[in-house]
């Protein structure tokens, strides 16, 4: 994708506790706070979660141990309805919708409403089945790499512009998924290594690191798009571990 200056989103993810109302005021902070896009997230917890799955040891420890995974993020499930209000409020306050899919049906989900960039998790960076439906929508990607090394950011190209996305429409970005990441483990150069292995490819970060200093080296290393995790209140409940939350408001 080609960028005039680098791309901000908002990451707002579950931050909305599965309040309705609570998204809308993260879409006016993001959008008062002057970045390009605000991104949640868009699944059916069934179909990605176990239910037997176990909480990751942040989850543990922000949200309590008395709840499975598959309860906690069945409440910060949003329907179709729900999404479709937040895509107009964010025309009306003149920022861009976007959201992570999880599943097939979240795809569609999103396509419906219109969608024109769909951002890819880490997580699903191996799975093939979504990534060659979403490479078939040809439409703007932006594809999280986390703990996926260079091979297997070649292979999801490959089936991403295979199925009909061309490259040029692609953006990469370095991610390292340890929440918070410490300082010493954030290697910005890696996003550096990526570009040179696919010439030509847009690259940029998707920051976990505490504090805004992190994305603001990336962006003096020309990144193309940054991605910051924000909250309203730090201490709001809540799946995420509190320290990577930036305030915006």
């Amino acid at each position: 994708m080609n960028y005039n200056k680098t791309f901000i989103i908002a990451e707002a993810g579950v931050n909305h506790n599965g309040s309705l109302e609570m998204a809308f005021q993260l879409i006016d902070v993001a959008a008062a706070a002057g970045a390009d896009a605000v991104k949640f997230q868009t699944f059916k917890a069934e179909k990605v979660i176990a239910a037997n799955a176990a909480k990751a040891g942040y989850q543990k420890e922000t949200t309590g141990v008395d709840e499975s995974q598959l309860e906690m993020v069945k409440k910060l499930e949003l329907d179709e309805k729900a999404h479709t209000k937040l895509y107009q409020y964010c025309q009306h306050k003149g920022i861009l919708f976007l959201s992570t899919p999880f599943d097939l049906e979240s795809i569609d989900l999103l396509n419906r409403l219109g969608l024109e960039i769909f951002k890819i998790p880490s997580g699903e960076i191996t799975n093939l089945p979504y990534l060659r439906k979403l490479g078939a929508l040809k439409k703007r990607l932006i594809l999280s790499t986390g703990m996926a090394d260079l091979g297997e950011i070649e292979d999801a190209l490959d089936v991403l512009t295979e199925s009909g996305t061309p490259m040029e429409n692609i953006t990469v970005l370095h991610c390292n998924t340890e929440y918070p990441t410490p300082f010493e483990d954030v290697n910005l150069r890696a996003m550096l290594t990526i570009q040179n292995a696919f010439p030509g490819i847009a690259v940029g970060y998707s920051d976990h690191t505490i504090g805004i200093d992190v994305p603001i080296a990336a962006v003096a290393m020309e990144a193309s798009v940054i991605e910051k995790h924000f909250t309203l209140d730090r201490n709001l409940p809540g799946p995420d571990p509190k320290p990577v939350w930036s305030l915006m408001s």
